[in-house]
């Protein structure tokens, strides 16, 4: 498959390219410092890179987003341009990507987002991410009802990861954190499957 990996300068996004490289797809990683290079917090970045994509016919046959910061603060200190923030980069950023992807995949080609369980576990200082992360499941869910095409869509919702388990172990507590490699196996079984309209939980 030739599958277009957005954020693969990431420690999730670096997992996924090698494991589908690894079975023998073509990646193309882009990211926010790639050339060209692809922001999902700006829209018109996104515009600009699938518009010259098309320009050149390009095809892909799925296309991956590991990409979208979010703020993490106590809900005192979280601004309402806090919460844009996370909707904004993680949430709309990966709407859009949809939308400008879907007319370059081909016939039956998927689509994987990435959210996390703070759409569904609470933690301290995570409402923003909470937010945003179930943005991304509820369109997901729906979307898959309403893309052309046989095209699939799923979202992969990792908890905290161990290679970033020192960083974030006060943020998470009680939780058990997963390797890269399972959250890459994720994204394969979204890309390689018949699933469509799942959240793929890896926790």
């Amino acid at each position: 498959m030739r599958i277009l990996l957005i954020g693969n300068s990431g420690t999730i996004g670096s997992a996924v390219e090698s494991l589908l490289k690894e079975r023998g797809h073509q990646v193309i990683g882009v990211s926010r410092s790639s050339s060209p290079a692809l922001d999902t917090a700006d829209q018109s970045s996104v515009s600009a890179f699938f518009r010259a994509a098309q320009d050149r016919g390009e095809q892909f046959d799925a296309v991956v987003v590991t990409a979208g910061g979010t703020p993490f603060k106590p809900l005192a200190e979280l601004t309402a341009e806090d919460f844009a923030t996370a909707v904004t980069n993680k949430g709309i950023g990966q709407i859009a990507v949809v939308q400008a992807a879907t007319p370059l995949i081909v016939d039956g080609g998927s689509i994987t987002l990435i959210s996390g369980i703070l759409a569904e576990i609470p933690v301290p200082d995570g409402l923003a991410a909470s937010v945003a992360n179930a943005v991304v499941d509820g369109f997901v869910r729906n979307a898959a009802g309403a893309l052309p095409r046989g095209l699939r869509i799923n979202s992969v919702s990792p908890t905290v990861l161990e290679e970033s388990w020192e960083a974030y172990a006060s943020a998470f507590p009680g939780a058990v954190p997963v390797s890269g490699a399972a959250v890459a196996n994720a994204f394969v079984r979204s890309i390689e499957g018949i699933e469509t309209g799942q959240v793929i939980k890896v926790w």
